[in-house]
């Protein structure tokens, strides 16, 4: 008897601890709100280097997009606007991009007149920090660096405002 048990209890045991060793990995990908933002850096459109460190004690808002997003093409736009309402009071914008080769995302640049620095993932290894699998995401982080917001699809002035507000009303107040 013990001779059949032993094998169906060490093969239980095995899948156990597989089961329990991937799901920690799983669950340590996910991010959640109010957990830090993970640390990128890379260089942007212009060679200039960039990571969120940088950003210390400013709102950033870090978008993941593509250039075959229609999401993206209609509500770029908003960012920035947003951006150029809001950058002397300390907002920062990240736009990343994990799909498109540089020519491409270059000219959806120039289309769209951005004008806060964008990112080429090509390794995609910041897309896997924040576990992004599809585009558009926004994800909003405060000024202490912790995630505080993550969006799916388009984004409208309203909920930037509502998300933001609070970092540049005091701000605009003094200007």
């Amino acid at each position: 008897m013990l001779k059949r048990i032993l094998p169906i209890f060490l093969l239980c045991s095995v899948f156990f601890a597989i089961a329990a060793c991937s799901g920690s990995d799983q669950a340590a990908k996910k991010l959640k709100l109010g957990d830090p933002a993970p640390d990128f850096s890379g260089n942007d459109l212009n060679g200039q280097p960039l990571s969120l460190a940088a950003y210390q004690g400013h709102p950033v808002i870090l978008r993941f997009w593509s250039t075959d997003c229609k999401f993206c093409r209609a509500d770029t736009p908003i960012f920035n606007q947003y951006f150029e309402k809001y950058k002397e009071a300390g907002l920062r914008v990240v736009y990343v991009n994990r799909h498109s080769d540089e020519a491409t995302v270059r000219k959806f640049v120039a289309d769209l007149e951005i004008g806060f620095p964008v990112l080429i993932d090509k390794d995609g290894a910041i897309s896997s920090r924040y576990n992004i699998k599809v585009e558009p995401q926004t994800i909003i982080i405060s000024p202490d660096h912790k995630i505080i917001a993550a969006i799916l699809g388009g984004v409208s002035e309203a909920e930037l405002k509502n998300m933001l507000g609070g970092y540049f009303n005091k701000s605009t107040k003094k200007q």
